[in-house]
C-alpha cells in the first residue's frame, strides 16, 4: 500500500535529514520533489501543486528556518497536510436515524460493490452492534445476487429475496418496508453498475435515491484505476450528490493517487477502505493514520484495534506474564501466529509498524501463508511436552519431527533457533509495551519466512 510513493518521498527527506539549516533553495528543492512524487503517484496535478504550495508557504516560516532540527519540522508539514488533504478526521456513517437507516451502494461494475455490501454488512453487525438487512438490487448481473446471497449466509446476515425479472425500484421499496416491519436497522442497497456512466445507469440510480430517500450514498470506486476513479466521483456525484465513498483495492495500489486526490477533488469524506479479498478487510478511513503510514511512521492505532478483536484482556495479561518470566512456549508461540494470521496478510500488518515494511518487502506475499503453514505444520508434529520445553527436542526428536511436517531437519533447526532469539528479545522488551512486543513479534516471523 503507498509503497511507490513512500519510497519517493523518503528519497526526498533524505535529501536533508540531519542538516543544521535549510534556506528557501532546499526548501523550494524538496518540494519540487515532493510534488514529483505525487504526480508519480497520480495524485491529481491540482491537488499535488496546491498541497506543495501549502507546505512551502509554511516552510517559510522562522519556525523551520531556525529550528534546530528543519527536517523534523519538513516532515511534520508533509504530515498535516497529507491529514489534511484526505480529510483531517474519520467520517461516520449518518445512523442517527428513525430507523432504518438506508444506504445505498453505488459505482461502476468491477468496482466492488456487491463484496462491499457484505463487509459493510459485517462491520455494522460486528462492530455497531447493528441489525442490517442486505438488498440485492442489482437485476442486471443475476450473478450478483446469487452472490449477495452467498455472503449474506457467510457472513450469517438477512438478505431480502429479490429475483432478476423484478425492477429494482420495487425491490428497494419492498426491502425497506421489509426492514420496518422485521426490525431492521440498516438497509444496505447494492445497485447496478454498468462498464461506464451512461444517462440510463444514472436515470435507474436516481429513481431508487428520489422513492427510498437513502440517508448515505457510498460511491464505491476501484482506487486501482487511478485518476479515472476521481472522474467517476466527480460524475456520480453530479448525478445523486453522494455523501461519502468506498475505496477498494488498496492493499493492491503502489501509488496511492486516488486515495490522496479524492476527497480534495469531490469535497466527499472516504469513510471506507477495502484492504484485501477477505469479508473482514474493511477499514474505517482514518486520514491521520494513512499519512502516518505513507510517511513509514506506521498505524499502531489500527493494529491494536485488530489485536484487540482477536484477543481477550484475560489471554493477553496471561501470554503477558510469560513473555516476562522467559516462559513463552511454542504452544503460546501458534496461537499468536494463528492470531496474526486472522488479522490480515503480513504485508499489510507490517504497514502498520514503525520500521518493519522495510523488513518484509522482499518476502513474496503469495509465500507468506505457505511458509507459515511449514512453521505450523512443525509445531504440530511435536508433542505437546515438546512444545512447552523445546530444549529437550534432540537430534533423533528433530528428525522425527522433520518426517511428520513434511520438512527438513534444517526447517526445524531453524525454527527452534529463531524462537529461541526471539524469545528472549521479547523477554527484554517487555516492559516496553505493545508496540515494542508486536515489533519484535513482528521481526520473529518476518526472519522465520526467509527464502530457503
Amino acid at each position: 500500500m503507498f509503497a511507490s510513493l513512500q519510497s519517493k518521498l523518503d528519497a526526498a527527506f533524505k535529501k536533508i535529514r540531519g542538516r543544521g539549516v535549510l534556506g528557501p533553495a532546499e526548501i523550494e528543492a524538496t518540494m519540487r520533489e515532493v510534488r514529483m512524487a505525487l504526480l508519480e503517484a497520480d495524485v491529481n496535478f491540482k491537488v499535488a501543486k496546491e498541497f506543495c504550495d501549502q507546505v512551502a508557504q509554511k516552510a517559510q516560516g522562522e519556525e523551520v528556518l531556525k529550528s534546530l532540527s528543519p527536517d523534523q519540522m519538513i516532515i511534520k508539514l508533509v504530515h498535516e497536510q497529507l491529514v489534511a488533504t484526505m480529510g483531517n478526521a474519520a467520517s461516520e456513517l449518518n445512523l442517527k436515524v428513525a430507523p432504518p437507516a438506508i444506504i445505498m451502494l453505488v459505482g461502476l461494475q468491477g468496482s466492488g460493490k456487491t463484496t462491499s455490501a457484505g463487509k459493510l454488512g459485517r462491520y455494522l453487525k460486528e462492530t455497531l452492534k447493528r441489525m442490517p438487512l442486505l438488498v440485492p438490487a442489482d437485476v442486471y448481473r443475476p450473478a450478483a445476487i446469487e452472490q449477495l446471497k452467498t455472503l449474506g449466509k457467510q457472513l450469517k446476515l438477512e438478505v431480502f429475496d429479490s429475483q432478476a425479472d423484478q425492477d429494482p425500484v420495487d425491490i428497494a421499496t419492498r426491502a425497506v418496508e421489509f426492514a420496518k416491519q422485521r426490525g431492521y436497522d440498516t438497509v444496505i442497497i447494492d445497485t447496478a453498475g454498468r462498464l461506464q456512466i451512461d444517462h440510463e445507469l444514472m436515470h435507474e440510480l436516481q429513481e431508487i435515491s428520489d422513492t427510498v430517500q437513502p440517508h448515505e450514498i457510498i460511491l464505491v470506486a476501484d482506487c486501482m484505476t487511478g485518476q479515472e476513479a476521481v472522474n467517476i466521483a466527480q460524475g456520480f456525484d453530479q448525478a445523486l450528490e453522494i455523501d461519502g465513498l468506498i475505496l477498494t483495492k488498496l492493499d493492491g495500489d503502489a501509488r496511492g493517487g486516488a486515495a490522496l486526490s479524492m476527497r480534495a477533488v469531490t469535497q466527499k469524506p472516504i469513510k471506507f477502505i477495502g484492504v484485501g479479498e477477505k469479508l473482514d478487510a474493511l477499514e474505517v478511513f482514518h486520514p491521520e493514520r494513512m499519512a502516518s503510514r505513507i510517511l513509514g511512521m506506521g498505524d499502531v492505532l489500527t493494529l491494536i484495534e485488530k489485536a484487540a478483536q482477536e484477543t481477550n484482556v484475560e489471554d493477553s495479561l496471561a501470554l503477558h506474564k510469560k513473555i516476562k518470566k522467559g516462559e513463552l512456549s511454542l504452544e503460546d508461540f501458534l496461537n499468536q501466529m494463528r492470531m496474526v494470521k486472522r488479522m490480515g496478510n503480513l504485508t499489510s500488518l507490517a504497514g502498520m509498524i514503525p520500521g518493519m515494511e522495510k523488513l518484509v518487502k522482499n518476502v513474496n506475499p503469495d509465500d507468506v501463508d505457505r511458509e507459515l503453514k511449514h512453521v505450523e505444520a512443525i509445531i504440530l508434529s511435536m508433542t505437546p511436552q515438546e512444545r512447552r520445553q523445546p530444549a529437550i527436542i534432540n537430534g533423533s526428536r528433530r528428525r522425527r519431527i522433520a518426517v511428520g511436517s513434511g520438512t527438513k531437519v534444517e526447517d526445524v533447526n531453524r525454527l527452534l533457533k529463531q524462537f529461541l532469539e526471539m524469545k528472549q528479545v521479547m523477554h527484554k522488551i517487555s516492559k516496553m509495551g505493545l508496540g515494542g512486543m508486536m515489533n519484535m513479534f513482528g521481526k520473529g516471523i518476518g526472519g522465520m519466512l526467509k527464502p530457503r
